[in-house]
């Protein structure tokens, strides 16, 4: 089986430092995975699940990935998102009532500030509640 160093890291520490098998995640341009022996790669990160597998056919680890880049080289691969949060430390609650403040918000009358504003919230909360079901959690 071939692996590769994988590291994750956010402004608020340090998430991930181990060998990996496959890394999958959304980038700007959609849903991509890395294997080992993966070309060099540079992209910015999207909003979505991140799933990290250390080996071929178990579950993976899943996190809510958020903004931020993906670097790829021959040394390794460094994930940098913006937000990144594993399932099992998704606050599902949090999440519901933060969908729900940015529901309201763009339900009245905002301006377009915010209404960029409360739709990235909307669409990180969403991301939350989605990895947090997936893995089970409620």
């Amino acid at each position: 089986m071939n692996t590769f160093k994988l590291k994750i890291i956010t402004p608020d520490g340090s998430f991930y430092d181990s060998d990996a098998y496959q890394l999958s995640l959304k980038s700007i341009d959609g849903e991509i995975s890395i294997l080992a022996g993966h070309i060099p790669y540079l992209t910015a990160v999207g909003m979505g699940e991140c799933r990290v597998y250390t080996s071929p056919g178990e579950e993976p680890m899943r996190a809510a990935c958020c903004g931020g880049m993906l670097k790829v080289s021959k040394e390794g691969v460094l994930l940098a998102p913006t937000t990144f949060e594993w399932a099992q430390d998704i606050d599902s609650e949090r999440a519901q009532s933060a969908k729900e403040r940015a529901e309201a918000a763009l339900s009245g009358n905002p301006s377009e500030a915010e209404k960029r504003i409360a739709a990235q919230k909307l669409a990180r909360a969403a991301v939350r509640l989605k990895v947090a079901a997936k893995s089970g959690k409620k």
